[in-house]
């Protein structure tokens, strides 16, 4: 694709989802199954209402179907389905416009994804891309039969070892996904949607109580230092705020928050997306509350001069007032955790870094810790 969206700066490039791969192998093989001729390029039409052309690779005509594929393109986007090959076979039938997965797409094994348990893991927008595309092709040859469409990823099962895909329930391959047709790089809207998926699945499986960690480090200090088992664990990257929301919409009825201090004291602040683009307040709360606590406007400068965190700790320490800060600090965190989700969540939180280890935790998760734990 040549479109493009400034970021942080930076032109990225867009890129084309697994759906619009697959719609386009889909109509490529219905051209070349109903009027003979192979077809180099094909033109499909994307939710997003871009028109995109696709390349065809690997024909494979036979006395009854035609096959083809089109190449995944994730633009600038780091996805590990990129340049893989998506397949689309397409045979005649009385009736009917049957999709069905091949080799390399996954099968959904749990309830909370948009498609039924059993079925081939190809989402409900791919599915209306490649009905509606291939049916304009009957259209334009007068053709009034069915279709068997069957969509595959010969390296699919690989690459899903690389995405979530286990954890969501998705076994033996990829999902073909998108919900516009087109990737947008590093799209902050996909994450979320990924994450709700992910949350949706934990929630059908029966459990009303989630672990929230916004990285591997807090998953490996969750598990490693507190001994909680991350069965239940989501990685909710910078997005405390939605993924909260998301929780208290799905039913969920208790949140343990296990984060490094350098993204927790934000929350203290009431930021709750602690990405560094949106708010850096950590020296200015932390200074606040060690004000709070009895420091004198020299610490608060001697904070306030510090660049990461972990600096920041070591003055509290110095001066003697650290307990008493990160008492004051947890307080806050999880009196704003809880207001995000109107008091209807049991909400707790801790905090550690990587230089000092436990931080605080607080009076909630004091309570609710235990839960948590290896049985």
């Amino acid at each position: 694709m040549d479109r493009y969206v400034m970021k942080d700066g930076k032109r990225l490039r867009y890129g084309y989802t697994t759906g619009s791969c697959a719609t386009g192998a889909a109509k490529a093989a219905a051209m070349m199954l109903l009027g003979g001729s192979c077809k180099e390029t094909v033109i499909i039409k994307t939710p997003k209402g871009w028109e995109l052309p696709l390349s065809i690779h690997d024909i494979r005509k036979n006395a009854d179907s035609v096959s083809c594929a089109v190449q995944k393109d994730c633009g600038d986007d780091p996805d590990v389905t990129n340049e893989i090959m998506i397949y689309a076979k397409v045979q005649k039938c009385e009736s009917g416009m049957n999709i069905s997965g091949g080799e390399g797409i996954g099968v959904v094994t749990l309830i909370g994804l948009e498609i039924p348990v059993g079925e081939a893991a190809i989402n409900k927008t791919p599915r209306a891309m490649i009905a509606q595309a291939v049916n304009e092709v009957a259209e334009e040859y007068g053709y009034k039969g069915g279709f068997n469409i069957e969509i595959s990823a010969p390296m699919g099962e690989e690459v899903a070892k690389r995405t979530f895909n286990s954890r969501l329930g998705i076994i033996g391959g990829i999902s073909i996904l998108g919900t516009t047709g087109i990737v947008e790089p590093m799209s902050e809207e996909a994450m979320i949607e990924s994450l709700r998926i992910e949350m949706n699945v934990l929630r059908n499986k029966g459990t009303e109580r989630v672990l929230f960690c916004p990285g591997n480090y807090g998953c490996a200090f969750a598990k490693e230092y507190l001994r909680l088992n991350t069965e239940n664990v989501i990685k909710i990257s910078n997005y405390i705020g939605d993924m909260i929301d998301h929780a208290l919409g799905i039913g969920f009825k208790q949140l343990l928050l296990v984060a490094h201090f350098g993204k927790a004291v934000k929350i203290a602040g009431g930021i709750m997306n602690t990405h560094s683009r949106f708010a850096d307040c950590r020296g200015e709360i932390l200074s606040a509350h060690a004000i709070l606590c009895g420091a004198d406007a020299l610490t608060a400068k001697q904070i306030l001069g510090c660049i990461t965190t972990d600096a920041m700790v070591d003055v509290l320490k110095d001066k003697g007032i650290c307990e008493s800060v990160m008492e004051s600090v947890m307080q806050r965190i999880e009196e704003n955790l809880s207001r995000r989700a109107h008091n209807k969540l049991e909400i707790g939180a801790v905090v550690f870094s990587n230089s000092h280890g436990l931080l605080g935790i607080g009076e909630s998760a004091k309570v609710m810790i235990g839960e948590y734990k290896y049985e």
